[in-house]
Parts: structure tokens; C-alpha cells; sequence
């Protein structure tokens, strides 16, 4: 993998070529940095959340999510504790994590084409935004604004 720094007016991207798929450690190394830079009313939530990537969900996920193949599901939230039987956190501890899935997000980037930090981003920012109930269009908002140049 080669990663070059372009330094914009008021931003830094970073550009990748990838002569091999990206590993689970470059993924998670990307995820991690691109966790501090989402969108504020994610950030407000995601304070101790680490980021920990899996090439594809266990048995078990796939079975508890009724999935009909693995590589349907690209990210997952992993609360760490309950408050109480049915109530859910609305702010990430040290015991939450979020799992992204490796193959399904090569998968879906051989398939589509975008580039593949887009990809992760979108679908970072897709899948917190659900666990931390925000509204679809909110959801889209945010993913559209943080698209056009946050990293």
C-alpha cells in the first residue's frame, strides 16, 4: 500500500493505491484515525468507543441478525454493558466497540468502484448514527456534508 499527504487550502487527504486488498491492522489503523474526524453529533457519542476490524461476522452474529449471508452485514455496534435489561447507552464507554467487517467492505468497494475511504466512512458514520437513533436524513446529511471534505 502507498499513502501520499496532499495538503488542500484548509485540509489533508489521504490518497491510497493498493496493489493488495488492505489487511485488518491497515483498516482498523484508517477506522481509528477516522473516528476523530466524523461528523460533532457523532462525536458527542463516540468517546471511548474502540474500533476493532473482523474479515467477516461470526456464527453467532449471523445468527442473532438473521442474516442470509455474512457478507450483508459491513459494520456492526457492540455495547460492552447494559444499564438495565432493555435500555440502551446513548454515549459509548470503553467497553463498547465498533466491528467493521472486512470482506463485505472489499466486496462493496470492488463492486462499486467509490473510493474505498469514502466507503469506510460512509459506513462508519451509517452505522453510528443508527445505533445512536438519529433519523435516516439526518443520517444522510451528515454522510453527504462529511463527504465533501472533511477528510
Amino acid at each position: 500500500m502507498q499513502m501520499a499527504s496532499v495538503m488542500g487550502a484548509q485540509q489533508q487527504r489521504i490518497i491510497m493505491n493498493h496493489s493488495v486488498p488492505p489487511g485488518t491492522d491497515e483498516i482498523e489503523s484508517i477506522a481509528g484515525a477516522m473516528i476523530e474526524h466524523l461528523p460533532e453529533e457523532l462525536l458527542e457519542h463516540c468517546e471511548g468507543l474502540a474500533i476493532r476490524v473482523e474479515d467477516f461476522p461470526d456464527e453467532t452474529t449471523v445468527e442473532e441478525l438473521d442474516l442470509e449471508n455474512p457478507y450483508d452485514l459491513l459494520a456492526q455496534y457492540k455495547s460492552g454493558k447494559e444499564i438495565s435489561p432493555g435500555v440502551e447507552k446513548k454515549t459509548a464507554n470503553d467497553d463498547d466497540v465498533l466491528v467493521i467487517y472486512r470482506r463485505p467492505l472489499l466486496d462493496m468497494w470492488c463492486e462499486s468502484c467509490d473510493d474505498l475511504l469514502g466507503l469506510l466512512r460512509q459506513v462508519m458514520i451509517e452505522e453510528l448514527g443508527r445505533h445512536f437513533d438519529f433519523p435516516d436524513d439526518e443520517i444522510e446529511e451528515m454522510a453527504r456534508r462529511h463527504y465533501q471534505g472533511m477528510l
